[in-house]
């Protein structure tokens, strides 16, 4: 990895996709202190991305064409780097391929140039980033003869800056969605250890409505594996994954034996992903007592089932990261089961009384709604709705939610306390993508924790 500057220096890259996020500003800061010579190209305006030029403004080898692409930035050049969801048919990587210019991405691109580096990587429709921690932290605490790193699809981080700081044997942690696999599937390798969460519809919107597309992008996870690398699995995915086709060792998580480990974080859901996360840590030769002891501390992850605080006796929890209906299912769920001695005003299983207030809605990403209707019907005391083509979806259809649909987070938020006694919860979990309010879902999270901690 000591050479990392001369895979990059004077070569003609291109960035498609800068965003607001901070792993695009990352990786192209990397590139331009290697010294390569850069064409950064994003469909938002100069005003849109202020800030992430603003961080970049001291390179003088960085053109900027912003507002559109332009298919002369992809010829003539060395490499292509693109971000996620850049869409499957986008004539621009056409052009490069039909250039013979390599398409790359940031973790791939990482892990082809710093090949003695341990991948560990996530995927999952639901799951990724829990799991991604959990065994971040575990590593962590009890690796000691090297170094551990968290990268991949987390946000502000930019993974191939992490060239600069990697030795030999070193550990890489990787969240990876489904576009940064495209990179791997590009590049035919996997992870060494990788991790496979749940696959349920998720982004049909960019995938067309096909499944198999969408899975072909995360079997990527464990396509091109090795005899001695390692495929852990939830129990669900057995029904998706052919053996046959698994080259490693294949490992099936069981939560049960889990289930009784002092560990913060609410639901079955998250009980598998600590699963897996122990699944990984014993692959490395780990013992129980030492991944006992480090997840003892986990409090809960921002923006999955975190517990932000308790006002006036109402429980409120932010699962911005819910972004599907299916997730939103399992967040009810989860604080439905919580027994009585947790929250004391809270109804045990099954008895038929409501508690959640819950606050969902934004943008249609394609998805079934049958399931949803019938969780929030029968577990929601009431439903606050923010705007969005999913709103009105739900809304219009045959199944309907009872709710009060309102035009902002602050309002969602005055609604649901109006609605809430103590003991109640109120619940934050979209259940659809966040575009139309808001450039990302970080930016509703941010939002709605911002007006939590500021409720007097």
């Amino acid at each position: 990895m000591q050479n990392y500057k001369q895979q990059f220096k004077d070569k003609k890259i291109t960035i498609m996709g800068l965003g607001i996020l901070g792993r695009g500003v990352g990786y192209t800061k990397f590139l331009a202190e290697c010294g390569a010579d850069l064409i950064v190209t994003d469909l938002k305006t100069k005003e849109q991305l202020a800030t992430s030029i603003q961080a970049l403004k001291k390179f003088k080898n960085i053109k900027f064409v912003l507002g559109e692409h332009r298919l002369e930035d992809f010829i003539n050049r060395d490499m292509v780097i693109k971000a996620a969801g850049v869409p499957i048919d986008s004539i621009y990587i056409k052009e490069a391929k039909k250039n013979k210019i390599p398409v790359e991405m940031d973790v791939s691109l990482f892990a082809k140039c710093a090949p003695g580096v341990m991948i560990i990587g996530v995927t999952g429709t639901r799951g990724k980033s829990m799991t991604t921690t959990l065994i971040y932290q575990i590593l962590r605490q009890n690796i000691k003869d090297n170094n551990v790193y968290v990268g991949g699809n987390l946000r502000g981080v930019a993974t191939l800056p992490l060239l600069k700081k990697v030795k030999a044997r070193d550990i890489l942690v990787c969240e990876l969605d489904s576009w940064q696999l495209q990179g791997f599937g590009e590049a035919k390798i996997s992870p060494h250890i990788s991790v496979f969460t749940t696959f349920m519809p998720d982004h049909m919107n960019y995938y067309k409505n096909s499944m198999k597309d969408y899975f072909n992008d995360k079997a990527n996870i464990f396509k091109y594996q090795k005899k001695n690398d390692v495929l852990i699995i939830r129990p669900g995915m057995k029904k998706f994954i052919n053996k046959k086709e698994v080259k490693g060792k294949l490992v099936v998580i069981n939560s049960e034996k889990v289930k009784n480990w002092k560990f913060n974080v609410p639901g079955i859901h998250h009980r598998e992903n600590l699963a897996c996360a122990v699944a990984v840590a014993k692959q490395l030769g780990i013992s129980e007592v030492k991944i006992k002891k480090s997840i003892t501390d986990f409090k809960d992850l921002e923006g999955r089932l975190q517990l932000l605080r308790t006002y006036k006796g109402i429980k409120i929890y932010n699962d911005n990261n819910a972004t599907t209906p299916e997730a939103t299912i399992a967040g009810i769920e989860a604080l439905v089961d919580q027994p009585r001695t947790r929250f004391r005003a809270s109804p045990e299983p099954g008895s038929g009384q409501r508690r959640i207030i819950l606050i969902c809605g934004g943008s249609d990403k394609g998805l079934p709604l049958d399931n949803f209707v019938k969780t929030v019907n029968k577990y929601c005391k009431a439903v606050i709705f923010l705007e969005g083509s999913g709103t009105e979806k739900l809304l219009s259809s045959k199944q309907k939610v009872v709710g009060i649909k309102v035009k902002t987070i602050k309002e969602a938020v005055q609604e649901a306390i109006k609605q809430a006694n103590k003991g109640d919860i109120i619940l934050f979990s979209p259940a659809f993508a966040s575009f139309g309010m808001f450039n990302n879902e970080y930016e509703r999270n941010d939002l709605f924790m911002k007006i939590i901690r500021s409720l007097k």
